[in-house]
C-alpha cells in the first residue's frame, strides 16, 4: 500500500465510529471471528482499545490484521484502523 492509499484510507476513517472495542481480556478468538464477519460487509474498520486494556496498540493492530489478513491503515493513541478489500465487490477504488 502507497502512503498516498494510506491517506486516502485515513481520510475515510476519520468520519467512521468504532464499531468494536478491545478490552482488558485482549483480543479473544470470539473478537477475531466477529471482525472477520464485519469485513464482509464493510472494508474499513475502527477499532477502539479500551484503557483497562495492557496490551500496546500496535501489537494489537499487527494481530489482528495476521489473523483476518487485513492491512493496518493507522494506529493513534488507543485508535486502530482496517483495510481488507473485498474481492468481489469492492466498494472503496484507491488512488494509484
Amino acid at each position: 500500500m502507497t502512503s498516498k492509499q494510506r491517506a486516502y484510507l485515513k481520510g475515510l476513517a476519520s468520519t467512521l465510529d468504532p464499531i468494536f472495542q478491545i478490552g482488558k481480556s485482549s483480543v479473544t478468538p470470539e473478537i477475531t471471528t466477529a471482525i472477520e464477519e464485519a469485513f464482509n460487509n464493510r472494508e474499513l474498520l475502527k477499532i477502539a482499545v479500551l484503557k483497562n486494556c495492557m496490551d500496546d496498540p500496535r501489537l494489537i493492530a499487527e494481530m489482528i490484521s495476521e489473523r483476518t489478513h487485513s492491512q493496518v491503515v493507522q494506529v493513534i493513541g488507543k485508535k486502530i484502523v482496517l483495510y481488507k478489500p473485498d474481492k468481489k465487490n469492492p466498494k472503496i477504488v484507491l488512488p494509484k
